[in-house]
């Protein structure tokens, strides 16, 4: 059986997966970069009244690979085709662009293996306000929050918290896991004068600790930055020499888990803020979140737990969608 990694050529979290596959013996893996897709790789799908689909992915010139003998697929960061698009009028770059993800989104209507993560649960889980909702729902507690294109909405937020906000985009993207900014005051003092774009801002939360948690199936693995009343969180998330390991209480890792459950994903990295009253306060989930800082600074065997998950593809996996023939 064949596990495919979606991501660009020099991932370190890919290439620090296949090696731990490796020493979990599977040896069969395969890491598909669509920025360059129709020179690597090519994709097949035959379809006929009489049968089922077949799904054929040819990689190089040598590597036949069947559908149906794919075990596992990490949805780790795919890439948008970039190859000899330039010269292509706008209609039809975005359809070479935009295309190869398509086909593959076919492989994953028609192969029901493990897929870390469901294709179209992680483009869902990439709106920041849905994951607060969600987040609320499951118990929970999240900044205090404002969505708006209307600046006197802002001057009103900022007032409320005396300047300590930090704004976001509504949507994340594989690069965007350091982008929060505090709004700074020249910022605010050039409000009126910008066409505001719908923005996210929240309530700056101090707290003694910044934590991040890499949720792997049902496994928990926490790291924790020890923060200063002046230091935000996004200034230590890459800086290794911030983190050492941290239990969450019991009642904590529940609601994670529950949230991970509800939002329907396999993996997922959360940033949590632990307040000085001792209460944790969602920030915001990393469908693609990366882990390598947390786990050398701490020795934390994420690589390990992410590997044997996509090897023993036990997970519960979301039924297909049902297909309902009408009387011949």
């Amino acid at each position: 059986m064949s596990i495919l990694i979606i991501s660009e050529p020099n991932d370190i979290h890919a290439h620090s997966i296949i090696t731990a596959l490796e020493k979990h013996k599977v040896s069969d893996v395969h890491s598909l970069d669509f920025s360059n897709f129709s020179a690597l790789m090519s994709m097949n799908l035959a379809l006929s009244a009489r049968d089922s689909g077949k799904f054929w992915l040819q990689i190089g010139q040598n590597k036949l690979i069947d559908s149906t003998e794919i075990s596992a697929v990490w949805w780790r960061r795919p890439q948008n085709y970039r190859q000899h698009i330039q010269s292509l009028e706008p209609l039809s770059r975005h359809f070479a662009m935009t295309e190869p993800a398509s086909m593959l989104h076919g492989l994953w209507q028609d192969n029901h293996c493990l897929w870390v993560n469901n294709v179209v649960r992680d483009a869902a889980a990439a709106h920041r306000p849905w994951q607060l909702e969600l987040a609320k729902q499951c118990g929970l507690r999240v900044p205090d929050t404002l969505l708006t294109t209307t600046a006197d909405r802002v001057k009103q937020f900022w007032q409320r918290y005396h300047g300590e906000i930090v704004y976001k985009r509504l949507l994340q993207t594989f690069r965007s896991e350091y982008e929060t900014q505090k709004m700074k005051p020249e910022e605010f003092a050039q409000i009126d004068k910008v066409q505001l774009e719908p923005i996210l801002f929240q309530q700056w939360v101090r707290g003694t600790a910044y934590i991040r948690v890499t949720i792997v199936g049902t496994e928990i693995l926490t790291a924790a930055a020890d923060m200063n009343k002046n230091t935000p969180f996004y200034a230590a998330q890459s800086n290794s020499a911030h983190y050492q390991r941290h239990n969450l209480t019991a009642i904590m890792q529940d609601r994670l888990l529950l949230f991970m459950k509800q939002i329907c994903l396999e993996y997922g990295v959360i940033d949590l803020c632990l307040r000085p009253d001792g209460e944790y306060v969602f920030l915001e989930l990393h469908s693609a979140g990366e882990f390598l800082t947390v786990e050398r600074a701490c020795q934390l065997p994420i690589s390990d737990k992410l590997a044997k998950h996509l090897a023993c593809n036990n997970a519960s996996k979301v039924p297909p969608v049902p297909v309902h023939k009408e009387a011949a």
